[in-house]
């Protein structure tokens, strides 16, 4: 039933490059993993068996490749590559003339879609649109093939995550007054743009209204497909993972998806960001690749109105002509916003000035046509044993770890607490916790790697997500110097030299330190005036502390510029990497919690001032 049609070839992405033979013969040839391509088989398809061939090479290294986070030597924030095909390979019978691509476009202030349509051998032919509700019919319109279609829509309604609404299309190809071809598709009515607020700050605006964006990083990983969900039902199940912490926005990092995923984020209403795969980008054949990549990427997901950003590097890994690059999308995509660089080599192009931080969000002010957003932040780790990628966890510094969920959700609700007051001040448009699954080695997902434990307590992280988390309030064990009474500070002993051995040991002789109240630091310090001036390199401290006992949640509240060590009984309760402008919550570690007695307790402090400003101060507290 198949005679007389014209037989396409698809296939959704094989990774990387590739070379299709169908029963002896090269069709033809294709070098890029994350978008589709489609051959004419009707000439080299014979009665009985076929034999279809398809050859892939992933060498997944830094050379002229589109890679993402592929590598062949997987550790820490790279993983397995996958090689071959990772998405759908399906065949499909069309007549001669057949509609071949539909971009819709949205036109919220205009209150309709523009429809334009590519086809083949319809010259002269014509298309019909029909738009409906449900099953009701709410427009029509008519135009010809291949051309700029508008269709009006009465009383139209928008598409947000709290009502993801989708019209759903009939488009009908029309030779002689008969139709030829016809394809279902959808579409959601939402505009995206940058713009003032009520308070007169640059914002990001979702249908003409500042929506602050609460996001989360998804890699798109998988423990047993690498790159390949398992079902279709695991793409839905992953985004309603998303949806049911109370976050808005997911950014696709590193990885082009399926174009079910994005139907399935159509269709329960999430915002995406959507990020270009990593490339190295050194050479002009690897920036010609990438550039290509790019434009066939934005081709690719245009249709889909959950995608409202264009992300084109990461880090600066790999970036070049990054404002270049910005004005291409924007003229080939001028309905989206377009990020010039996330967390990296900012260009001042495109829609939004990007930085990351971690644990805890920092952001630019927004500027006069740009808005301020914070792509990456929190990277809070908690390895779950029997669902993670390795046995024991793997550790690397500046990396904050954690042993339970307690110590964890409360963390989290900090740092949720800090985003949403960015939200004013200094004017953030949007922010992107790092993220939602663990990957491989990585261990900072709110769920496990495959997707069985969520980390924390559901419920409050849904509230700190929506800004609604209410924060147990803190119990002093040992006051930091900005709670502590200002006509009374606490003192702490320190030296600017090196210390002998045991320094952070209790019944170490310390009597030649010199005594004086923290802060520690020099004119510049963050947070107020230091107390005690500190200009050298480095510098100890050491203070007893009475405690009680069974001290249910200790935490440090630490204020360090640059990186500090803190010792506990001689136990190391946290290291820290850079600074931070205000007190940081941390969990002691387990070890240190064990070495607590009640009492007399004595904590010791290590930081090494590595530029700019510096400055020292701790408290104990509980909750």
């Amino acid at each position: 039933n198949w005679k007389n049609q014209t037989i396409l070839l698809h296939f959704g992405a094989v990774n990387y490059e590739s070379g299709i033979y169908l029963n002896g013969k090269l069709l033809g040839a294709h070098k890029g993993g994350y978008d589709g391509f489609s051959f004419d088989v009707t000439e080299q398809l014979k009665e009985g068996p076929n034999e279809l061939i398809v050859g892939a090479i992933n060498s997944a290294s830094w050379n002229d490749q589109v890679r993402g986070k592929q590598t062949n030597d997987p550790k820490g924030t790279y993983y397995t590559a996958a090689t071959g095909i990772w998405q759908s390979v399906w065949l499909e019978p069309v007549n001669s003339t057949y509609l071949k691509e539909l971009i819709v476009t949205p036109d919220v202030d205009g209150g309709g879609l523009e429809v334009r349509t590519e086809t083949v051998n319809a010259e002269g032919d014509a298309i019909s649109i029909e738009v409906k509700d449900g099953a009701t019919s709410v427009a029509k319109a008519q135009g010809a093939a291949g051309t700029l279609v508008r269709v009006p829509i009465p009383n139209a309604k928008l598409w947000s995550p709290d009502n993801p609404f989708l019209y759903s299309l009939q488009i009908n190809l029309i030779k002689n007054n008969q139709v030829v071809d016809s394809v279902g598709s959808y579409a959601g009515l939402r505009k995206v743009s940058v713009g003032r607020d009520e308070a007169g700050k640059t914002r990001l605006l979702l249908n003409n209204k500042a929506v602050f964006q609460v996001g989360v990083i998804d890699q798109g990983y998988w423990p047993d497909g690498i790159y390949t969900a398992p079902t279709d039902e695991a793409l839905k199940s992953d985004i309603e993972a998303a949806k049911k912490l109370g976050f808005n926005m997911i950014r696709k990092h590193a990885k082009v998806e399926p174009a079910r995923w994005y139907y399935w984020a159509d269709k329960l209403g999430m915002l995406v960001w959507q990020d270009m795969p990593i490339g190295e980008s050194k050479t002009p054949v690897a920036r010609r690749q990438f550039e290509n990549e790019l434009r066939r990427m934005v081709e690719n997901r245009r249709h889909h109105p959950s995608i409202i950003m264009w992300v084109l590097f990461d880090e600066a890994r790999g970036q070049f002509d990054a404002d270049r690059l910005t004005q291409l999308v924007k003229v080939q995509d001028p309905t989206r916003l377009v990020s010039n660089a996330s967390g990296g080599d900012d260009k001042y192009a495109g829609d939004v000035h990007d930085t990351h931080s971690l644990p805890a969000p920092r952001s630019n002010a927004p500027e006069t046509d740009r808005a301020a957003v914070v792509g990456e932040f929190g990277g809070l780790n908690l390895f779950v044993k029997d669902h993670s990628w390795q046995e024991t966890p793997v550790t690397t510094e500046n990396v904050f770890y954690f042993s339970e969920a307690e110590g964890l959700t409360r963390r989290y609700e900090t740092l949720l607490n800090q985003a949403w007051k960015l939200k004013d001040v200094p004017g953030a448009s949007a922010v992107a916790y790092a993220q939602l699954f663990d990957v491989e080695t990585e261990t900072n997902g709110l769920y496990s790697y495959d997707r069985a434990v969520l980390k924390m307590d559901e419920n409050r992280v849904r509230a700190a997500n929506l800004g609604q988390s209410v924060l147990k309030p803190l119990i002093m064990l040992m006051p930091t110097a900005q709670a502590a009474p200002q006509a009374a500070p606490l003192e702490w002993k320190y030296t600017l030299k090196r210390p002998q051995e045991g320094w952070e040991r209790p019944g170490f002789d310390d009597l030649d330190w010199k005594s004086a109240p923290a802060p520690f630091g020099n004119e510049v310090a963050p947070n107020g005036k230091a107390r005690t001036e500190w200009k050298t390199g480095d510098i100890w401290l050491r203070r007893e502390v009475e405690l009680p006992g069974d001290i249910k949640n200790p935490l440090l509240l630490l204020l360090h510029d640059d990186d500090a060590e803190v010792y506990i009984n001689g136990v190391l309760a946290a290291k820290v990497k850079d600074f931070v402008n205000e007190y940081e919550e941390l969990p002691l570690t387990p070890e240190s919690r064990a070495a607590l007695v009640p009492g007399k307790n004595l904590v010791a402090i290590h930081v090494k001032q590595n530029w700019g400003a510096q400055v020292i101060d701790l408290g104990l507290a509980t909750y």
